[in-house]
């Protein structure tokens, strides 16, 4: 009897394309940062359609998705302020509302969606389990960059903040 490792539900090239954005610890992903492992475009986006399928990987935005990893059993989550930031590709936008409220202390009380103001986006989306409430505004106010988990991302500056208690 002749066993192969593979992980049940990814074939081989799968498991390559997984591996390689484990190993090169690239959660979040564009077409093109796996583009070698496919004869042609359309290949690609079969094996991204695939994956979405499959539950292996969430679409982002237009051009990014995120990888669950492997070790990811029933599920799997990342910081709402990365998820924002991979979202807007880490521009012309910032956290604000009650979850920056709470980011900077003012409420003890976790928010159930995360505000996110930007020039370009209205609307909701729930991406990884976490809402997201999308507000246009013609002029972004004051922000602060911070890093959380080794990631960047903006958020309404303290002052701006106190609006929101």
């Amino acid at each position: 009897m002749n066993k192969k490792n593979t992980i049940k539900g990814l074939s081989n090239k799968e498991i390559k394309v997984v591996s390689y954005l484990e190993l090169e610890e690239k959660r979040f992903f564009s077409k093109k940062d796996i583009y070698e492992f496919f004869k042609s475009d359309a290949d690609l986006r079969k094996y991204i359609f695939s994956f979405k399928r499959k539950g292996r990987v969430v679409r982002i935005n237009k051009n990014k998705y995120y990888l669950i990893p492997i070790q990811a059993q029933n599920g799997w989550a990342e910081h709402p302020f990365i998820v924002a930031d991979e979202i807007f590709n880490g521009k012309n936008y910032y956290i604000g509302g009650k979850a920056a409220v709470h980011y900077w202390g003012f409420a003890d009380q976790l928010p159930a969606v995360i505000d996110i103001f930007s020039t370009t986006r209205q609307g909701a989306k729930t991406v990884l389990g976490t809402k997201f409430r999308f507000k246009r505004v013609r002029k972004l106010s004051a922000s602060a960059k911070k890093i959380i988990a080794g990631h960047n991302f903006l958020i309404a500056s303290k002052e701006e903040s106190k609006k929101w208690i």
